[in-house]
């Protein structure tokens, strides 16, 4: 299907969650829109926001406890128990680092460049930045703004809007 004339045009994502595996689903959905020529917009919330804080987003995890979908290095779902144990989250996180980089996809701050100098839109959820008493200037220089949600409607309208 790739490469065919669709009527797509434009994608905004929504990241509400700030571990590794909340974060990257809509860093290769936008960078995806991106090559297929879509405009795409990044749209960061609640937890997501910790992928565009500055001083938080080279520092990116894997939620281990209650993720039953994680498995292990064999391929064997993990015991959503195992979570728990001290050093899990660290492990699993590594693994997962190993993993991604033998297929070449970038840490998270050089992923957000390539998709920001591709043209796409990076913006922050006011009213997330309000709850969490953040300012402006606590964010990765790369943001275009920070939207009300009415805002990032108006730029959405007419594309798909995707919620990882």
């Amino acid at each position: 299907m790739s490469g065919q004339n669709n009527d797509i045009g434009k994608v905004s994502i929504i990241i509400s969650r700030g571990s590794l595996d909340g974060v990257y689903p809509g860093l290769i959905l936008a960078n995806g829109a991106r090559m297929e020529g879509f405009e795409a917009n990044l749209f960061f919330t609640f937890f997501g926001l910790d992928a565009i804080i500055e001083k938080r987003m080279d520092k990116l995890s894997i939620s281990t406890v209650g993720n039953a979908a994680l498995r292990l290095p064999w391929g064997q779902k993990m015991p959503t128990w195992l979570g728990m144990l001290p050093g899990m989250a660290s492990f699993a996180t590594w693994m997962m680092k190993n993993e991604m980089e033998k297929l070449d996809i970038p840490p998270v701050r050089e992923f957000l460049q390539i998709i920001k100098d591709s043209g796409a839109g990076i913006y922050a959820c006011k009213l997330a930045m309000d709850m969490f008493h953040l300012k402006r200037e606590d964010l990765w220089s790369g943001v275009d703004d920070i939207l009300t949600v009415g805002d990032f409607y108006q730029i959405s309208t007419g594309g798909l809007v995707l919620f990882t």
